[in-house]
C-alpha cells in the first residue's frame, strides 16, 4: 500500500458511521451483509448511508456483490491487511521487541 491509498483508507474510516459499518462488515466476513442490513444497523436513511458506503468503496475498503436481488457488501480484508502493514511496517526499525506486543494482541483475537 502506498501513502495515497493509506490516506484514502484512513479518511474513509475517519467517520463514526463508516468506521462502525466497516467493523460490522469485518465481523461478518466472508458472507457479508446486505445493504439493507447495514442501513438498518446504522439507523440512517438509505440515501444518507449510501453516501457513506460510496466513500468506503472509493477508498477500496468495501466491495459490493450482487446476489439475486440484493447487493451484499463485504469488507476488503486485503485492503485492511495492507493498511495495517503500512502503519506498522516501520514501527520495529529492526527491533522486533517493539512490535511483538502488537502481534501477540492480534494473534489472541
Amino acid at each position: 500500500m502506498n501513502t495515497d491509498a493509506a490516506l484514502a483508507a484512513l479518511a474513509a474510516l475517519a467517520h463514526p458511521t463508516r468506521l462502525e459499518a466497516f467493523r460490522l462488515l469485518v465481523q461478518h466476513e466472508p458472507e457479508g451483509l446486505s445493504t439493507g442490513q447495514l442501513v438498518a444497523a446504522s439507523g440512517l436513511t438509505q440515501s444518507t448511508f449510501s453516501t457513506h458506503l460510496a466513500v468506503l468503496a472509493k477508498a477500496g475498503m468495501v466491495k459490493s456483490e450482487k446476489r439475486g436481488r440484493q447487493f451484499i457488501q463485504r469488507a476488503e480484508i486485503d485492503a485492511l491487511k495492507g493498511l495495517m502493514l503500512f502503519l506498522a511496517k516501520d514501527c520495529c526499525q529492526g527491533r522486533a521487541e517493539l512490535c511483538e506486543p502488537l502481534l501477540a494482541e492480534l494473534a489472541c483475537c
